[in-house]
């Protein structure tokens, strides 16, 4: 009998169909990857598995067993049974799944008391056995803490521990490293692998990241639309994809190995040939048209200029924009490398491409006082040139969103200072992680954008809409979205509405900071290539920090690599991916998850061997 039995599964909620005939099966102790992009109905499947759309008006049809269980049969009682009991979830945001009031320990505790009947004594004994299962240090003590005393992936750590309290046979994961940094991720990944090993539990990861697939899995199912795309082993899947639309999505995958490539004639050697996401593709990589159908191997992936191009087929910039009919396929590699024309600041004064337009000298920025002083930047210097991307990378707590609030001036430097190029101050905005957050939810998206506007002294209620209007446009949006509120858009159009507001002050500098993190791989394929795309029109210094390193090498023109405060490598892109002389970048580099899973095996056993060292 298998472990997960799907036949026929349908979710809808209202009109929306968000599973439409799904059917697959998971074997004791095998692995099953879901990728898709964002709105494929992975995480409405993981939740149909354990009967959480019961209740919710959600209409379910087909069958769905698991270890045993009917759960569209099953009663609330074993439903009960099979949460946490048979079968249990890790869920994507660890903060949001424990309870801020409790320890942890406590809540681990809990959860084995309701399916063990153990005595308090006993359940508290068990939490500290499965926190030092996963990694936790000093268990006993740290079962104490709650949860905002644990960093992402500690917290991360507890929640996998707190499923496997009760030996589960099964082990859901929803996304479970979208937040974390490369080593936290691959120490997660890791620790998955391990357990299963140890346990023969099986799993069911749910992942829009192609490469944690690669890590993890047996077998892979590519989801789109609620529907069955490809599904196979997952060396067959990710390295010989049967279907466009699999081949689309590995296509818009960055690739940490592969140098960003410069735009340059069609035809010419090392010209870069731009997926429909804006995806720079490698040489000799297949091309994908509009419709999906993929171009044959060595055939031209874009046309000369003068010649026609099939009805239909897209061609794409280098920034990712769509080229008009006519319009030649590539610029040549100068001039599209060359940021905009001349910009001129306030006072008059040219600002040339390449000129400084913002200079940091010496930052330092501390939290606390006296012994419980925390130095979260320390001796920072750097400079920013227009037109130019500066990457910024490094694991979470290495002061790199520190150092981006400070080059705001959403933070006021402890000690250092910065400097305007050209002694002109120039606008910095800054586009964030959460475009949740950061946006009001009770106000209109164009009234958020309008802000900036109104802030420089705008009052002329047309012409702040007719300006908001045009930014919405000139982000991939519709002027007709101003009084739509941020819950009507996807995660990816909500970043676009956080790059229009930032666009509202005519800024010189754009400090990103983790813009693409929570996106799956084509939308953040497009965001990519829309500041790519800006920066090479307005001539835009763009400051990109993340923990994805090879998001940054696609962007980025420098990169510096931060740790502990403290930039321990930085210099061109391509030389310190290609050359690392720190062992701290040559650290991050090697836990970057690879596409093959011969290579992300030997790259575990490669982590275990110094693990154990």
């Amino acid at each position: 009998m298998s472990l997960v039995d799907v036949k026929d599964l349908t979710v809808e909620f209202g009109s929306l169909r968000a599973v439409d005939g799904l059917s697959f099966r998971l074997e004791q102790g095998g692995a099953l990857a879901l990728v898709g992009e964002s709105g494929s109905g992975k995480s409405t499947v993981a939740s149909a598995l354990l009967g959480l759309h019961r209740g919710t008006g959600a209409r379910v049809g087909g069958s769905v067993e698991v270890a045993g269980t009917d759960v569209e049969q099953a009663s609330d009682e074993e439903l009960r049974r099979l949460r946490g009991g048979k079968a249990a979830m890790v869920f994507q945001d660890p903060l949001s799944s424990l309870d801020p009031y409790y320890a942890i320990g406590d809540q681990i505790a809990e959860v084995y008391r309701v399916h063990a009947r153990v005595s308090r004594r006993a359940a508290r004994a068990r939490a500290v056995e499965v926190l030092e299962r996963v990694g936790i240090p000093d268990a006993p003590r740290r079962s104490r803490s709650r949860p905002h005393e644990f960093s992402g992936g500690m917290r991360q750590r507890a929640l996998i521990a707190m499923a496997l309290a009760c030996e589960p046979a099964l082990l859901i994961a929803d996304e479970p490293t979208t937040a974390l940094d490369v080593t936290v991720q691959a120490q997660i990944l890791d620790l998955l692998h391990t357990l299963r090993e140890e346990t023969g539990m099986g799993l069911l990861l749910v992942t829009h990241d192609v490469g944690v697939a690669a890590e993890s899995v047996d077998e892979v199912l590519v989801m789109r639309h609620g529907r069955a795309v490809e599904h196979g082993p997952v060396g067959t899947v990710l390295g010989t994809p049967g279907e466009p639309y699999t081949r689309e999505l590995l296509a818009a995958v960055p690739r940490v190995d592969a140098r960003r490539v410069t735009a340059g004639v069609a035809g010419e050697a090392g010209a870069a040939v731009v997926g429909p996401a804006g995806a720079v593709l490698e040489s000799g990589v297949v091309a994908f048209e509009s419709g999906g159908c993929v171009l044959e191997s060595g055939a031209a992936a874009l046309e000369s200029a003068g010649s026609a191009r099939e009805p239909g087929a897209v061609a794409f910039k280098s920034g990712g924009s769509v080229l008009e009919s006519g319009e030649p396929a590539f610029e040549s590699a100068e001039s599209a490398r060359e940021p905009g024309p001349v910009a001129h600041e306030p006072g008059g004064a040219a600002l040339e491409p390449g000129a400084v337009v913002l200079e940091a000298i010496g930052l330092r920025r501390e939290f606390g006082r006296g012994k419980k002083a925390f130095t979260a930047v320390d001796g920072v210097s750097l400079t920013i040139r227009r037109g130019e991307t500066l990457g910024v990378v490094g694991e979470s707590g290495s002061g790199k969103t520190t150092l981006g609030r400070m080059l705001v001036g959403l933070l006021e430097p402890t000690a250092g200072e910065i400097k305007p190029g050209g002694g002109v101050r120039p606008e910095v905005q800054m586009v964030f992680q959460d475009p949740v957050s950061s946006l009001n939810p009770r106000r209109s998206v164009g009234e958020s954008i309008a802000d900036p506007l109104r802030a420089r002294g705008e009052r002329d209620e047309t012409r702040i809409r007719g300006r908001v209007t045009e930014l919405l446009e000139r982000v991939g949006l519709e002027g007709a979205h101003y009084d739509r509120y941020p819950h009507e858009f996807s995660g990816g159009q909500r970043q676009r509405v956080g790059i229009a507001r930032a666009l509202a002050a005519d800024p010189r500098v754009i400090v990103c900071d983790e813009p693409v993190s929570a996106l799956d791989v084509t939308t953040q394929a497009q965001v990519v290539a829309l500041l790519g795309e800006l920066q090479r029109e307005l001539g835009l210094a763009l400051v990109f920090v993340a923990h994805d390193l090879a998001v940054v090498r696609q962007v980025s023109d420098r990169v510096a690599v931060m740790r502990q405060g403290r930039i321990v490598e930085s210099g061109p892109a391509d030389e310190v991916y290609d050359n690392p002389q720190d062992p701290y970048t040559q650290q991050l580099l090697a836990a970057v998850p690879a596409l093959d899973p011969e290579v992300a095996a030997r790259r575990r056993a490669t982590r275990r061997e110094l693990a154990a060292a």
